[in-house]
Protein backbone atom coordinates (compact mmCIF):
# COMPACT_ATOMS: atom_id res chain seq x y z
CA UNK A 1 0.00 0.00 0.00
CA UNK A 2 1.55 3.60 -0.90
CA UNK A 3 1.93 6.22 1.19
CA UNK A 4 -0.38 9.46 1.25
CA UNK A 5 2.97 11.56 0.40
CA UNK A 6 3.16 8.89 -2.84
CA UNK A 7 -0.35 8.73 -3.72
CA UNK A 8 -0.34 12.76 -3.31
CA UNK A 9 2.25 13.39 -5.80
CA UNK A 10 1.12 10.64 -7.68
CA UNK A 11 -2.77 12.68 -8.06
CA UNK A 12 -0.35 15.76 -8.95
CA UNK A 13 1.59 14.56 -11.86
CA UNK A 14 -1.58 12.52 -13.01
CA UNK A 15 -3.50 15.84 -13.41
CA UNK A 16 -0.39 17.83 -14.91
CA UNK A 17 -0.46 14.79 -17.36
CA UNK A 18 -3.92 15.35 -17.67
CA UNK A 19 -3.52 18.79 -18.81
CA UNK A 20 -0.99 18.21 -21.81
CA UNK A 21 -3.89 15.27 -22.74
CA UNK A 22 -6.44 17.94 -23.01
CA UNK A 23 -4.38 20.20 -24.85
CA UNK A 24 -3.51 17.07 -27.17
CA UNK A 25 -6.96 16.05 -27.81
CA UNK A 26 -8.02 20.39 -28.21
CA UNK A 27 -7.23 20.11 -32.11
CA UNK A 28 -8.70 16.76 -32.85
CA UNK A 29 -11.93 16.93 -30.97
CA UNK A 30 -12.71 20.09 -32.56
CA UNK A 31 -11.67 18.74 -36.04
CA UNK A 32 -13.84 15.61 -35.53
CA UNK A 33 -16.62 17.46 -33.99
CA UNK A 34 -17.27 20.69 -36.00
CA UNK A 35 -15.75 19.94 -38.75
CA UNK A 36 -16.71 15.85 -39.38
CA UNK A 37 -13.09 15.04 -40.21
CA UNK A 38 -11.20 12.62 -38.01
CA UNK A 39 -7.60 13.91 -38.33
CA UNK A 40 -4.91 11.41 -37.25
CA UNK A 41 -2.26 13.02 -38.90
CA UNK A 42 -2.67 15.84 -35.83
CA UNK A 43 -0.97 14.08 -33.59
CA UNK A 44 1.84 13.67 -36.32
CA UNK A 45 1.95 17.29 -37.03
CA UNK A 46 1.69 18.15 -33.09
CA UNK A 47 5.59 15.77 -33.11
CA UNK A 48 6.91 17.70 -36.13
CA UNK A 49 5.99 20.79 -34.40
CA UNK A 50 8.22 18.97 -31.48
CA UNK A 51 11.31 18.32 -33.69
CA UNK A 52 11.29 22.05 -35.59
CA UNK A 53 11.22 23.63 -31.99
CA UNK A 54 13.96 21.38 -30.80
CA UNK A 55 15.96 21.97 -33.93
CA UNK A 56 15.66 26.01 -33.81
CA UNK A 57 16.41 25.47 -30.20
CA UNK A 58 19.59 23.51 -30.94
CA UNK A 59 20.62 24.99 -34.25
CA UNK A 60 19.78 28.42 -34.12
CA UNK A 61 19.72 29.16 -30.32
CA UNK A 62 15.56 30.47 -30.52
CA UNK A 63 14.03 30.14 -26.96
CA UNK A 64 11.48 27.26 -27.52
CA UNK A 65 8.58 29.66 -26.94
CA UNK A 66 10.14 31.88 -29.59
CA UNK A 67 10.37 28.99 -32.19
CA UNK A 68 7.09 28.25 -30.96
CA UNK A 69 5.55 31.66 -32.10
CA UNK A 70 7.09 31.09 -35.07
CA UNK A 71 5.82 27.23 -35.76
CA UNK A 72 1.97 28.16 -34.87
CA UNK A 73 1.77 30.32 -38.15
CA UNK A 74 3.19 28.00 -39.97
CA UNK A 75 1.11 25.32 -38.77
CA UNK A 76 -2.51 27.90 -39.41
CA UNK A 77 -1.30 28.14 -43.34
CA UNK A 78 -0.22 24.14 -42.86
CA UNK A 79 -4.24 23.64 -41.54
CA UNK A 80 -5.91 25.56 -44.17
CA UNK A 81 -3.93 24.08 -47.30
CA UNK A 82 -4.78 20.73 -45.89
CA UNK A 83 -8.26 21.27 -45.70
CA UNK A 84 -8.34 22.89 -49.10
CA UNK A 85 -7.15 19.41 -50.07
CA UNK A 86 -10.11 17.47 -48.03
CA UNK A 87 -12.85 19.98 -49.62
CA UNK A 88 -10.79 19.85 -53.24
CA UNK A 89 -11.45 15.66 -53.21
CA UNK A 90 -14.61 15.77 -50.91
CA UNK A 91 -13.24 13.80 -48.18
CA UNK A 92 -15.61 12.30 -46.01
CA UNK A 93 -15.46 11.52 -42.12
CA UNK A 94 -14.22 7.70 -42.58
CA UNK A 95 -11.89 8.62 -45.52
CA UNK A 96 -10.63 11.00 -43.73
CA UNK A 97 -9.46 8.64 -40.71
CA UNK A 98 -8.03 6.52 -43.18
CA UNK A 99 -5.66 9.80 -45.53
CA UNK A 100 -4.61 10.92 -42.55
CA UNK A 101 -3.31 8.06 -40.91
CA UNK A 102 -1.35 7.68 -44.51
CA UNK A 103 -0.29 11.36 -43.52
CA UNK A 104 0.65 10.50 -40.08
CA UNK A 105 3.37 7.15 -41.68
CA UNK A 106 4.61 9.84 -44.26
CA UNK A 107 5.30 12.65 -41.81
CA UNK A 108 6.91 9.77 -39.26
CA UNK A 109 9.25 8.47 -42.35
CA UNK A 110 9.92 12.21 -43.17
CA UNK A 111 11.01 12.45 -39.21
CA UNK A 112 13.44 9.81 -39.05
CA UNK A 113 14.80 10.74 -42.45
CA UNK A 114 15.61 14.15 -41.08
CA UNK A 115 16.26 13.29 -36.77
CA UNK A 116 16.68 9.96 -37.15
CA UNK A 117 15.02 7.40 -34.96
CA UNK A 118 17.69 8.26 -31.98
CA UNK A 119 16.08 9.89 -29.06
CA UNK A 120 16.28 13.62 -28.71
CA UNK A 121 15.96 16.26 -26.00
CA UNK A 122 15.59 19.39 -25.47
CA UNK A 123 18.06 20.49 -22.88
CA UNK A 124 17.44 23.53 -20.90
CA UNK A 125 18.51 24.87 -17.54
CA UNK A 126 14.76 25.14 -16.56
CA UNK A 127 13.86 21.54 -17.67
CA UNK A 128 13.62 19.65 -14.24
CA UNK A 129 12.42 23.35 -12.45
CA UNK A 130 9.51 22.41 -9.53
CA UNK A 131 8.47 24.04 -6.76
CA UNK A 132 7.33 22.39 -3.08
CA UNK A 133 3.73 22.53 -2.40
CA UNK A 134 4.05 20.96 1.33
CA UNK A 135 5.57 17.45 0.62
CA UNK A 136 4.61 17.44 -3.00
CA UNK A 137 6.41 18.78 -5.73
CA UNK A 138 5.11 20.22 -8.96
CA UNK A 139 7.11 20.89 -11.83
CA UNK A 140 6.84 23.97 -13.44
CA UNK A 141 6.66 23.02 -17.23
CA UNK A 142 4.34 20.11 -16.89
CA UNK A 143 2.12 22.78 -14.72
CA UNK A 144 2.73 25.49 -17.56
CA UNK A 145 1.52 23.16 -20.05
CA UNK A 146 -1.70 22.27 -18.19
CA UNK A 147 -2.25 25.92 -17.39
CA UNK A 148 -1.92 26.89 -21.33
CA UNK A 149 -4.17 23.78 -21.95
CA UNK A 150 -7.35 25.03 -19.52
CA UNK A 151 -6.74 28.60 -20.81
CA UNK A 152 -6.83 27.42 -24.56
CA UNK A 153 -10.13 25.08 -23.61
CA UNK A 154 -12.03 27.88 -21.88
CA UNK A 155 -10.97 30.60 -24.92
CA UNK A 156 -12.17 27.79 -27.25
CA UNK A 157 -15.36 27.07 -25.39
CA UNK A 158 -16.24 30.96 -25.36
CA UNK A 159 -15.35 31.64 -28.99
CA UNK A 160 -17.65 29.02 -29.68
CA UNK A 161 -20.47 29.69 -27.49
CA UNK A 162 -20.79 33.60 -28.07
CA UNK A 163 -19.11 34.52 -31.02
CA UNK A 164 -20.52 35.06 -34.47
CA UNK A 165 -18.05 32.68 -36.02
CA UNK A 166 -18.44 30.00 -33.10
CA UNK A 167 -22.44 29.93 -33.63
CA UNK A 168 -21.80 29.57 -36.86
CA UNK A 169 -19.58 26.61 -36.84
CA UNK A 170 -21.68 25.15 -34.37
CA UNK A 171 -24.74 25.31 -36.65
CA UNK A 172 -23.14 24.29 -39.73
CA UNK A 173 -22.02 21.16 -37.70
CA UNK A 174 -25.12 20.39 -36.92
CA UNK A 175 -27.03 21.20 -40.29
CA UNK A 176 -24.66 22.62 -42.71
CA UNK A 177 -27.60 22.88 -45.49
CA UNK A 178 -29.86 25.08 -42.85
CA UNK A 179 -27.17 27.17 -41.41
CA UNK A 180 -26.05 27.96 -45.57
CA UNK A 181 -29.64 29.54 -45.92
CA UNK A 182 -29.36 31.87 -43.42
CA UNK A 183 -25.93 32.87 -44.87
CA UNK A 184 -23.27 31.20 -42.89
CA UNK A 185 -20.39 30.46 -45.35
CA UNK A 186 -19.26 27.09 -43.55
CA UNK A 187 -16.82 26.61 -46.72
CA UNK A 188 -14.78 30.31 -45.20
CA UNK A 189 -15.32 28.91 -41.54
CA UNK A 190 -14.27 25.53 -41.85
CA UNK A 191 -10.71 26.52 -43.55
CA UNK A 192 -10.38 28.97 -40.32
CA UNK A 193 -10.94 26.26 -37.88
CA UNK A 194 -8.73 24.02 -39.42
CA UNK A 195 -6.12 25.94 -39.42
CA UNK A 196 -6.72 26.89 -35.61
CA UNK A 197 -6.43 23.15 -34.87
CA UNK A 198 -3.45 23.09 -36.50
CA UNK A 199 -2.25 25.94 -34.16
CA UNK A 200 -3.04 24.08 -31.54
CA UNK A 201 -0.70 21.00 -32.67
CA UNK A 202 1.86 23.51 -32.70
CA UNK A 203 1.45 24.50 -29.32
CA UNK A 204 1.15 20.98 -27.80
CA UNK A 205 4.59 20.12 -29.89
CA UNK A 206 5.99 22.45 -27.79
CA UNK A 207 5.15 21.91 -24.45
CA UNK A 208 5.78 17.83 -25.68
CA UNK A 209 9.32 19.44 -27.03
CA UNK A 210 10.28 20.98 -23.59
CA UNK A 211 8.59 18.18 -21.38
CA UNK A 212 9.51 14.73 -22.88
CA UNK A 213 12.19 12.97 -25.07
CA UNK A 214 11.73 12.85 -28.59
CA UNK A 215 11.26 9.78 -30.80
CA UNK A 216 9.15 9.49 -33.95
CA UNK A 217 7.74 6.22 -32.63
CA UNK A 218 6.14 7.93 -30.15
CA UNK A 219 3.72 9.46 -32.26
CA UNK A 220 1.96 6.06 -32.05
CA UNK A 221 2.14 5.76 -28.25
CA UNK A 222 0.06 9.28 -27.82
CA UNK A 223 -2.88 8.17 -29.96
CA UNK A 224 -5.17 5.85 -28.06
CA UNK A 225 -5.04 7.66 -24.93
CA UNK A 226 -5.67 11.00 -26.88
CA UNK A 227 -8.31 9.47 -29.07
CA UNK A 228 -9.84 8.33 -25.80
CA UNK A 229 -10.14 11.76 -24.15
CA UNK A 230 -11.43 13.08 -27.06
CA UNK A 231 -14.20 10.22 -27.42
CA UNK A 232 -15.24 10.48 -23.14
CA UNK A 233 -14.77 14.18 -24.08
CA UNK A 234 -17.20 14.50 -26.49
CA UNK A 235 -15.98 15.47 -29.66
CA UNK A 236 -16.45 19.12 -30.42
CA UNK A 237 -16.38 19.97 -26.55
CA UNK A 238 -12.96 21.72 -25.91
CA UNK A 239 -13.57 21.85 -22.30
CA UNK A 240 -14.73 18.25 -22.18
CA UNK A 241 -11.19 17.55 -23.78
CA UNK A 242 -9.69 19.02 -20.92
CA UNK A 243 -11.81 17.24 -18.15
CA UNK A 244 -11.50 14.20 -19.67
CA UNK A 245 -7.82 14.49 -20.00
CA UNK A 246 -7.53 15.61 -16.19
CA UNK A 247 -9.69 12.14 -15.13
CA UNK A 248 -7.75 10.10 -17.23
CA UNK A 249 -4.23 11.56 -16.54
CA UNK A 250 -4.80 11.17 -12.85
CA UNK A 251 -6.75 7.91 -13.17
CA UNK A 252 -3.27 6.37 -14.84
CA UNK A 253 -1.03 7.79 -12.46
CA UNK A 254 -3.19 6.22 -9.71
CA UNK A 255 -3.23 3.00 -10.92
CA UNK A 256 0.71 2.77 -11.24
CA UNK A 257 1.20 4.21 -8.27
CA UNK A 258 -0.97 1.38 -6.43
CA UNK A 259 -0.43 -1.28 -9.31
CA UNK A 260 2.50 -1.22 -11.59
CA UNK A 261 2.81 1.15 -14.95
CA UNK A 262 1.85 -1.48 -17.27
CA UNK A 263 -1.61 -0.76 -15.81
CA UNK A 264 -2.20 2.59 -17.11
CA UNK A 265 -3.13 2.44 -20.65
CA UNK A 266 -6.14 0.18 -19.20
CA UNK A 267 -7.56 2.32 -17.50
CA UNK A 268 -8.62 4.87 -20.57
CA UNK A 269 -9.52 2.22 -22.75
CA UNK A 270 -11.32 0.72 -20.01
CA UNK A 271 -13.39 3.91 -19.30
CA UNK A 272 -13.95 4.21 -23.09
CA UNK A 273 -15.37 0.71 -23.23
CA UNK A 274 -17.71 1.02 -20.45
CA UNK A 275 -19.15 4.75 -21.68
CA UNK A 276 -19.78 3.58 -25.33
CA UNK A 277 -21.77 -0.08 -23.58
CA UNK A 278 -23.94 2.49 -21.21
CA UNK A 279 -24.02 5.07 -23.60
CA UNK A 280 -23.80 3.99 -27.36
CA UNK A 281 -24.65 7.20 -28.97
CA UNK A 282 -22.24 9.45 -26.94
CA UNK A 283 -20.79 10.38 -29.82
Amino acid sequence: MPSAVVIGQALVSGLLAGGLYGLLALGLSLSWGLLRLVNLGYFAITFLGAYLVYQLHESYGIAPWWAAMLVVPLFFCLGVAQHWVFLRFRVSELASLLVTFGLSVIVESGIQLVWTADYRRLETHYASASFKIGPLYVPVLDLAACLAAAALAWATWAWLRWTYVGKALRASAEDPDIAAAYGVDHKRLSYLLSGICAGYAGVAGAFIALISTLAPSQIWAWLGVVFAVVIIGRVGNPVGALVAGLLIGASESIAMAFLSPAWAPVVSFSALIVLLLWQPDWL
